[in-house]
C-alpha cells in the first residue's frame, strides 16, 4: 500500500533531479557513504576503480548520485564526471591526518573547473566514531573551507557505516540545489 501511495505521490508531484559527484581520497568511505544512502545498509565495498553511479530519493528529491574513485591515478578523471553536476560532495576520512593536504590541493582544483561554478560544496568528515578522528572545525581549517567564496559550502560530521549524518548533509544539498534538473 505504501509503494502506491509514493508511485501516485510521484505522479502528482513528479520529484526534480539533480546530479551529485562524490570525491575524495581511496579509503574515505565514498562508496560506503553511497550506499547507505542508497540502500540504508552499509555494504562490504573494494576500491573503486572508475565510478558507481546510483539513485538515492531524498524528500521527493531524486539524486543521481557519481562515486568517483580516488586512487592518485584516478582523480584526473574526475573532471569527465563534472558536466551537468548540482553538488559535490567531498568525503574526507577524519583519521587521514597525513593526508589532508592532498585533499586540500584536489578540492581547489575541482573548485576552479568551469562546470562547478554554480555547484554546492558538502564536506562530509567522516569516521567520526574513531578515537583519532579531527573534528570539522580542525578539516574546516585544514582545507581553508572558509576561504571558499564563489561556492556555497558546508561541513557534516558523519558515520558513513551507522548511517550518522549523512542525512543532514543531503537535506543542506536539497536545500541549495536549483536551476534546472540534470540532463543527461
Amino acid at each position: 500500500m505504501g509503494a502506491f501511495i509514493s508511485r501516485f505521490w510521484l505522479m502528482l508531484f513528479p520529484a526534480k533531479e539533480y546530479k551529485i559527484v562524490v570525491v575524495g581520497l581511496d579509503n574515505a568511505g565514498k562508496t560506503t557513504t553511497l550506499y547507505k544512502l542508497h540502500l540504508g545498509e552499509a555494504v562490504t565495498t573494494t576500491p573503486t576503480v572508475g565510478s558507481n553511479v546510483e539513485e538515492v530519493v531524498y524528500k521527493n528529491v531524486r539524486f543521481e548520485v557519481w562515486d568517483l574513485g580516488g586512487q592518485e591515478m584516478l582523480r584526473a578523471s574526475w573532471a569527465t564526471y563534472y558536466r551537468g553536476t548540482h553538488a559535490v560532495i567531498v568525503v574526507i576520512d577524519s583519521t587521514d591526518r597525513a593526508r589532508i593536504t592532498i585533499m586540500k590541493d584536489e578540492l581547489f582544483r575541482l573548485l576552479q573547473h568551469g562546470d562547478l561554478e554554480h555547484s554546492v560544496v558538502l564536506v562530509f568528515a567522516n569516521k567520526q566514531d574513531l578515537k583519532d578522528a579531527m573534528s570539522p572545525a580542525e578539516i574546516t581549517d585544514a582545507l581553508a573551507l572558509h576561504s571558499i567564496k564563489n561556492h556555497d559550502w558546508h561541513i557534516q560530521a558523519c558515520c558513513a557505516l551507522k548511517g550518522e549524518g549523512l542525512y543532514d548533509g543531503l537535506g543542506w544539498i536539497a536545500q541549495r540545489v536549483g536551476g534546472s534538473p540534470a540532463t543527461n
